[in-house]
């Protein structure tokens, strides 16, 4: 027997028990909504900034004190990625402080959008980090059967994107859960259980779609250099009707081979599918990332995005936050490449 749950407290349940009265405070910007468009992506997720800013950190650029963002545009990234969980504050969740909630997500899409650059928001459906090897439900779902779990990742979908919107800050892509190709909302969304987990994902792209049709919809799995699990799971979602813009590509060396293997699966995923190709996690080889991403024919891998350059990997800043050689790297794609900003 269904056990039945009110529209409200489905809507308190996907928001991680944030009150409706919330939602009223959020005030207007200037901003209009408008989706911005590069021809190329060149982007970062640097979604530990409002920490590392907390904790004093400074980052400089040729001696001078600069903002993250200007760093980043005087150097040819054009894109900023977030990643937000569903109630960081739980007590399993991510942080205390709410990092990567939706009040923090705000303030840094206004940053984003204020210094021209397009946004990628990553879902991770979860209150703490969602990847191949943990995804873990948010404490208010672990209870909810199939529908609610699906009502609860629309809701929570939608109500992000609608607080987004009425501060002008609507992002320019959205990925649908973070690193899926073991799927989500274990143990329901298990890769094993093909029709839930793309019931799921349905489910929040019909919460992408229901607040803007301009915002492109990505999937993203952690095989960047693994054709036939990439093959195996896009057919998978498109055979259960998945409607979706974007194949994302994680590509960490230590699990996905070389930068030819990364290669050779884009451009098998390019020339199989008509969704465009990207880049959306890596650190290592930036050069050969790049080359990879900008240089394949048809225009269909639309750019990268480098994991937290700013604090992980291998940072194109120094401890002392000083821009490095990495940085350089970027500077020479940039111009090979022609990245409009």
């Amino acid at each position: 027997m269904k056990t039945k749950i009110s529209t409200r407290k489905l809507v308190l349940i996907a928001m991680g028990l944030v009150s409706m009265g919330a939602l009223s405070a959020y005030k207007y910007s200037p901003a209009k909504n408008v989706p911005v468009k590069f021809k190329q992506i060149m982007g970062a997720d640097i979604s530990f900034i409002p920490q590392l800013e907390a904790e004093g950190r400074k980052f400089y650029d040729n001696g001078v004190s600069k903002d993250p963002f200007t760093i980043l545009k005087d150097h040819g990234f054009n894109y900023v990625r977030l990643r937000i969980f569903n109630n960081p504050k739980a007590d399993s969740g991510y942080s205390a402080k709410g990092y990567c909630g939706l009040e923090d997500t705000k303030k840094m899409a206004l940053r984003i959008k204020e210094a021209g650059m397009g946004l990628l928001l990553d879902f991770h459906y979860s209150d703490t980090w969602a990847d191949p090897g943990k995804q873990y439900k948010p404490a208010a779902w672990k209870k909810l059967n199939n529908q609610q779990l699906q009502d609860s990742i629309k809701a929570f979908t939608r109500l992000t994107l609608l607080a987004l919107k009425k501060q002008g800050t609507l992002p320019d892509m959205v990925q649908v859960g973070n690193e899926i190709n073991h799927g989500i909302l274990w143990p329901d969304g298990r890769v094993k259980n093909l029709d839930t987990l793309a019931g799921f994902l349905k489910a929040g792209i019909s919460g992408v779609r229901g607040v803007s049709g301009n915002i492109r919809i990505m999937l993203h799995i952690a095989c960047g250099g693994q054709n036939a699990e990439s093959i195996y799971f896009v057919d998978n979602m498109l055979k259960r009707g998945v409607n979706f813009d974007i194949i994302g590509e994680s590509y960490y060396p230590e699990w996905h081979g070389t930068p030819d293997s990364l290669k050779n699966n884009v451009t098998s995923l390019t020339a199989r599918y008509k969704q465009d190709v990207m880049v959306a996690e890596y650190s290592q080889h930036k050069r050969e990332v790049n080359d990879i991403a900008f240089s394949l024919p048809g225009n269909k891998v639309k750019g990268t995005f480098i994991w937290e350059p700013f604090s992980w990997g291998e940072t194109f800043v120094d401890k002392q936050g000083n821009t490095n050689a990495h940085m350089a790297t970027y500077d020479s794609i940039k111009k090979q490449y022609h990245i409009s900003q």
